[in-house]
């Protein structure tokens, strides 16, 4: 154990001084404040010089004195003009306006301040765009299933059709799209907010693929064929975050793909060890300059793609949960549609293990 030496207490309180030695925050210029350190540093260098030779012009000095505070105040107004837009900029922001950039021309501390001040400008007005793009379409979302239901509701109270199997399934084929919806949401703000922990676990990778698949064939005209290589490969991951992008993936290939055509699933490890998955339809796949934006929020609302009800979440969650493993989801170019996930190799969770 080391024993405390004499000279740290007064080390410290020595940097709490340094720290604490402002006296000119009271100026509310920094021009002034330019000005007072000129002036203060030729007094320090005229008392030097009084003390080596005994004497200081008068007039000399105020001239300096004079010239120094011109100066400074010349050079200082385009030093500062950038804090002035910068403050400008902020004010603007404050009432919703994003749009203000500052000049950033010098190299200094304050070139460094105006771009990084730009970057963050850029960040909120993108930011700021996403969030009245998601509020939009998120009412878009709600209220179309909102007004089928209505109708038919509307129908059954008013006698104009009866509560028969038909009328009601489409009650609920509306309800369940509303539920969706939420699901979606509740699963990307828990993403977002960082609190939807992964739980790593070793797993046989086949038939949990195949349990994926054949949840996705339930009442649809769909073939899923399954292939993984070896069959016995397995990976370390949370499965039930991998099984909605599986999920999510085969959704959008089963509603893009032409009816009855096959859908693929491959699997096999890469050469880290990790897990490569690919799901290919053949449908009339997405086009490269839609490929950079289709796993943003909301992509297909309003693209006019034949999502066929989807809530345009669906790849969005699964870029979240592919990064949340530390891999990387994209749009191969090949025919029809074509998308691959790679999930790097990892260990499984302690308390995963000792439960198992």
């Amino acid at each position: 154990m080391s024993r405390p030496t004499p000279g740290r207490p007064v080390r410290g309180f020595l940097e709490r001084l340094w720290d604490n030695l402002r006296p000119l925050d009271p100026l509310r210029s920094i021009k002034m404040k330019i000005g007072v350190l000129v002036v203060a540093s030729i007094i320090a260098a005229a008392f030097v010089f009084w003390i080596g030779i005994g004497w200081v012009p008068p007039r000399t000095f105020l001239t300096a004195v004079v010239l120094a505070l011109l100066v400074t105040h010349l050079l200082a107004h385009g030093m500062t003009s950038p804090l002035r837009a910068m403050t400008a900029a902020a004010r603007a922001m404050a009432q919703g306006d994003y749009s203000r950039r500052v000049r950033a021309t010098s190299r200094d501390e304050v070139g460094e301040l105006a771009r990084a001040f730009n970057q963050m400008a850029s960040d909120l007005e993108a930011a700021d765009r996403q969030r009245r793009e998601l509020i939009a379409n998120v009412s878009h979302e709600l209220r179309t299933p909102t007004s089928a239901l209505r109708a038919v509701l509307e129908n059954l109270v008013d006698g104009v059709s009866q509560p028969d199997p038909r009328t009601l399934r489409a009650a609920l084929a509306q309800t369940e799209r509303l539920g969706a919806l939420v699901a979606d949401l509740l699963d990307l703000s828990r993403l977002d907010a960082g609190v939807a922990p992964l739980h790593r676990e070793q797993f046989a990778v086949r038939p949990w693929l195949v349990a994926v698949a054949r949840e996705a064939q339930v009442g649809r005209d769909a073939r899923i064929e399954v292939s993984v290589s070896p069959e016995e490969l397995t990976a370390v991951a949370d499965p039930a975050r991998l099984h909605q992008v599986v999920a999510n993936l085969l959704d959008n290939a089963v509603r893009h793909g032409p009816p009855g055509e096959e859908i693929t699933v491959r699997a096999w490890a890469d050469g880290g060890g990790g897990l490569v998955l690919e799901v290919a339809d053949q449908g009339p796949g997405i086009p490269v300059e839609a490929r950079a934006r289709v796993f943003e929020r909301f992509i297909g609302a309003d693209s006019g793609d034949a999502r066929g009800g989807g809530t345009g979440l669906g790849l969005a969650i699964a870029r979240w949960v592919v990064e949340l493993h530390g891999g990387e989801i994209k749009v191969l170019d090949s025919p029809g549609c074509q998308i691959q996930v790679t999930v790097p190799a990892g260990t499984p969770d302690v308390h995963t293990r000792s439960e198992s």
